[in-house]
Formats: C-alpha cells, sequence, structure tokens
C-alpha cells in the first residue's frame, strides 16, 4: 500500500457521502455486529459486493456497500462517512493533497463498444480521440456507414471516465453534445439498442450473463480487448482498480482488504473480468503492516 493526501471535493460530494453515511448509519442502529462501510466506483462494485458476501459468511461482520462512484467514495472514505473507498482511477491532485491509503486490487481494461450492427472492423487512439472530441462525427469517417455516432460519455464522478480522458484524450476536451449517463450498466444498454452509438466500459461487463442484449467491443491499434492483452500490457486502455482507507487500513478494514486480495477471491475477480493483483499487493501489505 502506498500513501496519497488528498484535500475535500465539492459540496455535492459532501453530500453524497453524508447522505450514504446516515442510511448505511440506519441500517446498522441495532445488534452488536461490527458493521464495515464501502463507498464508490460502480465498476469496482461487483468485486465488493462478492467480497462483502464471503467476508461476512468468514467473520460475521455486516459489509455495507454502495455504488456512488469513484469520487464520491473517495470524499466518504477521506472524511470518515466510509472506511474504504472504492474507486476506478487513481486520485486527483487536489485529492492527493490529503492523507489516503492506495491499495490496487486489480487490473482492468476499458472496452470500446459499439452496437452489435455496427460493421466498423477497430480504431486507432488518434481516431477515437477525434471522435469523443467531436471531430469525427459520422461512422463513414472511419470505415464505416454514412451514419451519424451518438457519442455516450460517463458523469464526471466517474472513475473510468476520468481514466478514458487520461489515457484517451490528452489534452483535448470530451464532445460536450455527447450524451452523459451515470452508470456502466446504462452506458451498456443505451450502445446495444442504439445503431450508430460508440461508449466505454469496463471489459469485464462486455460480456453479461443478465442483459438481455449485446455490444461489442471495437480493438484498438490493432489491439482486442481481452484479459490476456491487459494483463501483458498490450492492449491500450488499461488501468488498475483501488481501495482507498483514511490511514493506513486498520481492524475490520485491514482484514477486509485483506480477504480481497486473498487466494480465495482471485476467480471471483477473474468470472468479473478484471485481473487479480492480489500477489503484488499482498507484498505492499506486508509493508504497510510492519510501518
Amino acid at each position: 500500500m502506498r500513501s496519497s493526501r488528498c484535500h475535500r471535493l465539492p459540496l455535492v460530494g459532501c453530500m453524497l457521502a453524508l447522505a450514504c453515511s446516515l442510511v448505511l448509519s440506519a441500517c446498522s442502529g441495532s445488534g452488536s455486529a461490527q458493521t464495515l462501510t464501502v463507498a464508490g466506483s460502480t465498476t469496482v462494485l461487483p468485486i465488493a459486493e462478492m467480497a462483502a458476501e464471503g467476508y461476512e459468511q468468514q467473520t460475521g461482520t455486516k459489509v455495507l456497500v454502495s455504488g456512488l462512484g469513484s469520487s464520491a467514495g473517495i470524499e466518504a472514505a477521506s472524511n470518515g462517512t466510509a472506511d474504504i473507498a472504492t474507486s476506478s482511477r487513481e486520485l486527483t491532485e487536489e485529492e492527493a493533497s490529503h492523507e489516503l491509503v492506495a491499495t490496487v486490487i486489480a487490473h482492468d481494461g476499458i472496452a470500446v463498444i459499439v452496437n452489435p450492427d455496427n460493421p466498423v472492423s477497430g480504431l486507432t487512439t488518434q481516431q477515437l480521440r477525434d471522435i469523443y472530441a467531436g471531430k469525427i462525427t459520422n461512422w463513414s469517417e472511419v470505415g464505416g456507414p454514412d451514419l451519424a455516432i451518438q457519442v455516450v460519455n460517463r458523469d464526471e464522478a466517474s472513475g473510468t471516465r476520468e481514466a478514458f480522458r487520461t489515457i484517451v484524450m490528452g489534452d483535448a476536451s470530451f464532445d460536450r453534445s455527447a450524451a452523459v449517463l451515470p452508470g456502466t450498466g446504462q452506458v451498456r444498454d443505451v450502445v446495444s439498442r442504439t445503431p450508430g452509438a460508440i461508449g466505454y466500459i469496463s471489459i469485464g461487463f462486455v460480456e453479461s450473463d443478465y442483459a438481455t442484449t449485446s455490444v461489442r467491443s471495437l480493438p484498438i491499434d490493432g489491439v482486442e480487448a481481452t484479459e490476456e492483452n491487459v494483463e501483458s500490457g498490450a492492449y491500450p486502455i488499461s488501468r488498475d482498480l483501488y481501495f482507498f482507507t483514511n490511514g493506513d487500513p486498520q481492524g475490520e478494514a485491514y482484514g477486509y482488504i485483506s480477504y480481497v486480495l486473498s487466494d480465495a477471491m482471485d476467480q471471483t475477480i477473474r468470472d468479473a473480468g478484471y485481473i487479480p493483483a492480489h500477489k503484488s499487493a499482498s507484498d505492499d501489505a506486508e509493508g504497510s503492516d510492519a510501518r
């Protein structure tokens, strides 16, 4: 684990975190069992929820998990209304000015998705950047049909958006006319139903046993969005997934994080479409515990 520093986010983030805290407090008001609160990224939500179930069975500790978005989760951890923040991005410069400890729990690739009927065979990073900047507006400009591109973006609280902006957009700004959606499921659903749409989601959500519709991921720079290509570093749009705690994790927070990094969660993380980071992260955890 490594330390970072972090300022509080704007008032709206604080209000979200406070609302979450009040709900969680109400849920945990009865009984003597210990309660742990985990809040943040919708991308990390499946991992956090499965870990919560396993950890509760193992220890009896109730783990309350919510998906408010990475920014809201980081705010909640920094002001003490959540024990652990889940995040699909690194800390911003502002957030890094306050004491938070980061643990990498998994590696992820961000897949660029289109409607299954879209015949485009792939995009370069530059083409993708120009689409999201509003410079390329028709699929015919990238080898596809004469069809307007309908850009689907994530909201500003999304860690996936921040990772995509950092990796793909560089100094370019997002097209303000793009549709902005709050969650991975919404992006996937809209793209699956809209012939000209393009969006981006974690590779673990491209194929879903729970969805009634389908999407197709595009190769970027000639590389498919697969777990193997993310693990090897060949796929260009990839990132780490994090837990953040306010200071070194202690007590139940430490126990829960250790459980996520254990072999018991390895297959669960892989089934969610991510690559476990438990071997390297466990070494970091031991180093942090020794301090």
